[in-house]
């Protein structure tokens, strides 16, 4: 007689409580450090939104399996700095990295394109049959990195100016941008706080009007503003990087927004910049700041930081020469690596860094 002919409603459930009670159970995953603001589900998952985040693990094995959901993400997986995965707009993802080499691994994700909304959702590593896990690898140094699109490597992989919404969304790779590459530099760990069309004051084109930067700076995930950031003391950065201006500054003001004429306007920018820079440098009295700027508004930059009277803590950078090859005129890959290159030599006139 087949199996289950006559078993019943209850003898199938005592099989599936037998068959439950002899299943392995799920391996707890492996401890993870995180690099970015995400939300701590209750579930033991993290949801994440800004720019740049990364998780990453470390263990002893062969194999090592990850879990996550990005519904519109691009997501880069790494073993010890190669990249084994490029996962495009993948949904949920539950996936064995198999044929490593017996011993010591890195195993990383990474977050690689903007999302404003929505976001993605991280499970976990969980180890494999013989894996061993290890404590998570974090790092010394912490270096934050606050901005707009400049920032986030908005488009910065495109070959041409002219993009459509979907084509700057998957040419932009925030891993490649100046923050992350001037963070390896100096092996640190680092956080991406920027939003692509938002300024200090002023969004671009005067659009998005009642948000901007400083508004939505302590949210955990961009879109959600009911988690705040809440310091708990594992993010005490040394050194804090801003560049926001570009959007405040690089269209013309309408005549329907609220300052009367331009005199006013660099003012309230003047004022509302200053404002936040000290209300990051009381939660992070320590970090030495970078305040960066093009010729269009590098004059007002250097007023904000006179203003603070931190001479020991504040610097300014002006940035140029760039070829802007990215989408809508934005900076290319090389850009980028002359930005850190930039960062890099004003790092090394810090006296404290």
């Amino acid at each position: 007689m087949p199996l289950g002919a006559d078993i019943g409603l209850r003898g199938w459930i005592v099989l599936a409580t037998l068959l439950a009670a002899a299943a392995p159970p799920t391996p707890a995953p492996l401890p993870v450090h995180i690099g970015g603001r995400v939300i701590a589900e209750p579930d033991g998952s993290f949801s994440f939104g800004w720019p740049g985040v990364y998780f990453e693990s470390r263990f002893r094995g062969r194999s090592v399996r990850v879990r996550f959901g990005a519904p519109a993400e691009h997501v880069r997986l790494l073993v010890d700095g190669e990249a084994k995965r490029l996962f495009i707009k993948p949904g949920s993802v539950d996936e064995i990295v198999t044929g490593l080499k017996p011993g010591r691994h890195v195993v990383r994700l990474e977050k690689m394109t903007e999302s404003q909304s929505g976001g993605g959702r991280f499970f976990g590593f969980f180890p494999t049959a013989g894996d061993v896990a290890l404590p998570a690898p974090p790092r010394g140094r912490q270096i934050e990195f606050i901005g707009d699109s400049y920032t986030v490597g908005y488009g910065n992989s495109s070959t041409h100016h002219d993009c459509s919404a979907a084509q700057v969304h998957d040419t932009t790779d925030t891993q490649q941008a100046f923050g992350p590459l001037v963070a390896r530099r100096f092996d640190a760990d680092y956080r991406i706080n920027a939003y692509s069309g938002f300024g200090i004051i002023r969004n671009y084109g005067g659009g998005v009007r009642g948000l901007t930067l400083p508004a939505i700076y302590p949210r955990l995930k961009p879109d959600d503003a009911a988690h705040l950031e809440r310091d708990r003391g594992e993010w005490r950065p040394q050194l804090i990087v801003i560049n926001l201006g570009t959007n405040d500054f690089s269209t013309p003001l309408k005549p329907d927004e609220p300052w009367r004429d331009r005199a006013a306007f660099e003012a309230a920018y003047r004022s509302a910049y200053a404002a936040f820079v000290r209300d990051i440098h009381a939660r992070q009295p320590k970090a030495n700041f970078i305040l960066m700027g093009s010729e269009d508004f590098l004059p007002q930059v250097r007023q904000v930081a006179a203003s603070l009277a931190m001479p020991d803590q504040v610097t300014t950078l002006l940035f140029s020469g760039l070829d802007h090859g990215g989408c809508q005129f934005h900076p290319s890959l090389a850009d980028d690596r002359l930005l850190a290159d930039s960062i890099t030599k004003a790092i090394g006139r810090l006296s404290t860094w």
